[in-house]
């Protein structure tokens, strides 16, 4: 058993969580998830073009490249993660451009030596899969895919050919932290991948509060929140952590919360 897979087999949904990293003191960030109650970390890769993101997100990453991260760093920042946390699945998040630029067998590499344990590349289709899945699961790294609410059943299996870890359904058409798709739009389109695939369900964009976290976990196997943490290392600074943990923390109750209400 995979941590990632490990991740989707407790008694309650997953929650995933999200923070770029470079944009302040990331092992710090990392470690207040952990303490806030995340079971799966997303560590994103900033870069200048970040296309499916939303306003937080895209000015996270400009502080974080201003500041001169570099993959060197990123992968730095996974490994100490790794040390401190043998248990917590980290997924690294972001484009191709950092990914391939020296190769996807060098990145592969590199990503399974600092312990990561999934990819999600959000520029790379899945008909492009070559370009960077062989080498990811050569490593053993998960690449993790995404689906939309515009995936019909026709591209859904190459969608899903390939696929492993999760399945990450992005429940707006859209960029990242700005709206959130309805409830009963999010229930089909969970029932419907859930018919087409035995990979856990995790699903994203848009979700802030606990409740639309614990609504979101009555109906799927994880539940992704990324640009409210953000914004809240943009506002806090270097007290970001204390707000981050005790963020995650309500988030972590909710999600709990769900399916005991379902028990």
């Amino acid at each position: 058993m995979t941590r990632l897979s490990a991740a989707f087999q407790k008694d309650h949904p997953a929650l995933v969580c999200f923070v770029t990293a470079g944009d302040g003191d990331t092992p710090a960030m990392l470690d207040a998830l952990v303490e806030g109650g995340a079971d799966v970390i997303e560590l994103g890769m900033p870069f200048t073009d970040p296309m499916a993101d939303g306003p937080a997100i895209q000015a996270a990453n400009i502080r974080s490249l201003e500041a001169g991260t570099t993959t060197a760093d990123i992968l730095r920042y996974a490994h100490g993660f790794r040390a401190r946390h043998p248990n917590v699945p980290l997924v690294l998040m972001g484009y191709a451009n950092p990914m391939l630029r020296r190769g996807a067998a060098w990145f592969a590499t590199a990503a399974c030596d600092a312990g990561v344990d999934g990819i999600i590349c959000v520029d790379v289709p899945p008909e492009e899969d070559d370009a960077l899945g062989p080498e990811l699961r050569k490593a053993g790294i998960d690449p993790i895919r995404l689906a939309t609410p515009t995936t019909d059943v026709a591209r859904l299996p190459d969608v899903l050919n390939g696929a492993s870890g999760f399945v990450y359904y992005v429940s707006v058409a859209g960029i990242t932290g700005l709206q959130q798709a309805v409830q009963g739009s999010i229930e089909a389109a969970v029932a419907r991948l859930k018919a087409a695939t035995d990979l856990p369900i995790a699903v994203g964009f848009g979700i802030r509060t606990p409740e639309q976290a614990q609504a979101i976990a009555r109906v799927s196997d994880g539940v992704v929140v990324g640009s409210a943490i953000v914004e809240l290392v943009a506002r806090h600074a270097a007290d970001a952590p204390r707000h981050v943990r005790t963020y995650v923390e309500s988030l972590a109750a909710a999600v709990r919360a769900a399916r005991k209400e379902m028990a």
